[in-house]
Formats: C-alpha cells, sequence, structure tokens
C-alpha cells in the first residue's frame, strides 16, 4: 500500500468517476486505475464500483481513514518546516453558524496577521454534525455547543450567551419584555433535537421547574430554526448571537432570565496532538474573543463553564 494509492482513492471519492479523479491529479486514467487495483489487490476488498465509479461500502471505510492518514503525513511535513517564530501550514476546524457569523470575519484576518503561512479551512455544521468529525480525525479542531461528554477530546471554553425567546412580532408575547420558564411550557415551541446539548440544558431548566416544553417541531439547527421564528412559524429559544445585531424585522427577542447561558468552547483530540496551526488558531480564537467578544450582543467572554 503507497500513499499514491490512497491519494487516488481519494480522488475518486472527491470526483466520482476514475476519469475525473485523473484529471484533479494531473495524470491519466490509466494510472488511477492501476492504482486502485493495485490497493485493492493489497487489502483484499474490492473498493470501487467499475460500472459507475462510486465507492462501495468498504471504500467508503477506507476513504475516511486514508483523508486521515494523508492529513497526518501533510501535518508531520508542515511540522518539520515551521520554527519557533514561523508557523505554517493547515488547520481544518468546524463552527457552529451562530459562532461563525460574528467570529470568523476577525477571526481569519487576525490569523492571517500574525500566521500568514497558516491556512484555515472552515466548516459551518451543527455540533451534532461537526462532533464526530472531530473524534475521527477529519478535522483538527471546532468551536462548539458545550457541554460535550468525551474523553477523547480535549475541551476549553471560550464564552457563554444568553438564551432568548424569538417571536413573530404578531405573537401574543411579543409585547413581553421577559418570559419565564412555566410560562414557556404553556405554548408550542420550536425546539431543538433531544439528543443536542441546547435541548438538554432546556428539558433540564424545565425539569427544575416542574413543567415540561411542549415542541411545536424539532430542528437540528440553530439558523434555521432562527428563520422559522423570523417567519412566525412558532416561537424558538435560541443563542443571542443568532440574531444579528444589524438585522431588523418583525420579530421580537424576550429576555429567558431563569435559563442558563449557553456555553461555547473549543474541542479537539487529545491523541495525536493538534498540529502547531491548529494551536496557534486557538490562540488567536482566543485573543479575538477577549478582544471583541464583549462588544457582542448577550456574550460574555471568558464565563463559559
Amino acid at each position: 500500500m503507497e500513499l499514491r494509492h490512497l491519494t487516488s482513492l481519494i480522488a475518486i471519492a472527491d470526483h466520482g468517476s476514475f476519469s475525473a479523479a485523473a484529471r484533479a491529479l494531473g495524470t491519466v486514467q490509466s494510472n488511477v486505475s492501476s492504482h486502485i487495483s493495485r490497493l485493492e489487490a493489497d487489502l483484499g476488498v474490492s473498493l470501487v464500483d467499475r460500472h459507475n465509479g462510486s465507492l462501495t461500502e468498504r471504500g467508503t471505510q477506507v476513504v475516511e481513514r486514508a483523508r486521515r492518514v494523508v492529513h497526518e503525513l501533510e501535518d508531520i511535513a508542515a511540522e518539520a518546516q515551521s520554527t519557533d517564530a514561523i508557523i505554517e501550514g493547515e488547520t481544518r476546524l468546524g463552527c457552529i453558524g451562530t459562532t461563525g457569523r460574528w467570529l470568523m470575519p476577525r477571526l481569519l484576518p487576525a490569523l492571517k496577521e500574525s500566521h500568514p503561512n497558516v491556512r484555515a479551512i472552515i466548516f459551518e455544521g451543527t455540533t451534532s454534525s461537526i462532533l464526530p468529525r472531530v473524534l475521527n480525525g477529519d478535522l483538527d479542531g471546532a468551536i462548539l455547543h458545550f457541554p460535550i461528554e468525551e474523553p477523547e477530546l480535549s475541551l476549553e471554553p471560550l464564552f457563554a450567551e444568553d438564551l432568548v425567546l424569538l417571536v413573530n412580532n404578531q405573537h401574543e408575547w411579543a409585547k413581553r419584555e421577559s418570559i419565564t420558564i412555566a410560562e414557556l411550557a404553556t405554548k408550542p415551541i420550536l425546539l431543538p433535537p433531544r439528543s443536542t446539548a441546547l435541548r438538554r440544558i432546556l428539558d433540564r431548566a424545565a425539569a427544575n421547574h416542574k413543567v415540561a416544553l411542549q415542541p411545536q417541531a424539532e430542528i437540528d439547527g440553530v439558523r434555521l430554526m432562527t428563520s422559522l421564528a423570523f417567519e412566525g412559524f412558532g416561537p424558538a429559544v435560541i443563542p443571542a448571537t443568532a440574531i444579528p445585531s444589524w438585522l431588523t424585522g418583525e420579530f421580537v427577542q424576550i429576555a429567558l432570565p431563569e435559563l442558563p447561558r449557553r456555553a461555547v468552547g473549543w474541542a479537539t483530540r487529545r491523541r495525536p496532538l493538534p498540529n502547531r496551526s491548529t494551536r496557534a488558531a486557538l490562540e488567536v480564537t482566543k485573543d479575538v474573543i477577549a478582544k471583541s467578544g464583549a462588544r457582542q450582543p448577550g456574550v460574555y467572554p471568558h464565563s463559559a463553564v
């Protein structure tokens, strides 16, 4: 098994056919076909369906591991070329959308200024979609909604933020300045799925007040849930940063003083240790949040627990 064989398999997964993979790799199709045949012989399994160019189930499994191998080798080369003064290489980071909206326009320029040879690749998603990619090594780190209970991860709190109720201005609660949890439980509302950290926080708070929240719908995505609330589909409990500070419209945000704040933090695998580019990105992230986080409505740097 050779690295070029794995690279050819990854190219087929990314581009959908032998010919497209060859073009992406700057080689001829016969070379890609030869690499895959050799890899299949070494592993004793079929990796690619020759009729349509799609990966077999085993092929998909091998690609996931192959990406990690290639990424680790790239990290080794970057680490060897880096010095104490100059850090270079790639960092693949996940970020929840509500945080990415305000943080990335500040983080990416700051990272480029501090470490011009670091290349950051950002993937937006929900905590539930990003977390497995950190665990399997597809991502070097991520900014996620805490709490996270994964012993394989190293976790560092970044900030906390208020949870608020978002309603269309035609809703009967629209004239309220604050809502109690007991009142919140009297109407169906938009909620995240029970498997998510935010839902666990909400259900725990409701149970402490001896009530249960009524889901009008369960949405795994704060930005989508926010959009539905904007459109008047139903009230939604969301983080304060889900509502851009510049946005105006037919909506009202209402305080929920009995709810704890949402904690947001940085997650990386304990082993292997994050590469130097990822460690540099974390330090820049903490510096950016310390300098500008408090200017975001409802955000409290260094307060996450």
